[in-house]
């Protein structure tokens, strides 16, 4: 005999939650800008990059992101190759830079 007992997983009534879709992938997201394509993702470095942006250094352990062309010559491992760290907010306003 089947049971009717409700699932107890998400109350009966309460509002469904929407996916973390970036936070689902690890980070990674797909850009699409008047500069081109991109590939983005969150990290946290273990070593000091310079900021393309601001020219500045950003030290080991803080958050930033890494950006490659998605639509490089040669194709997206060709831009991997020559991908860059970014503070977030560099990355963000870089429209902005050019």
């Amino acid at each position: 005999m089947p049971s009717s007992r409700r699932s107890s997983r998400r109350p009966y009534g309460t509002e469904h939650v929407p996916v973390d879709v970036e936070r689902a992938l690890g980070g990674v997201r797909h850009v699409s800008d008047g500069d081109g394509e991109w590939t983005v993702r969150r990290v946290t470095g273990d070593k000091t990059y310079r900021c393309p942006g601001c020219q500045q250094e950003i030290p080991p352990g803080t958050r930033h992101v890494v950006a490659w062309a998605r639509d490089a010559i040669g194709g997206e491992v060709a831009g991997l190759e020559s991908r860059r760290h970014w503070h977030a907010s560099c990355w963000e306003r870089r429209s902005r830079l050019r």
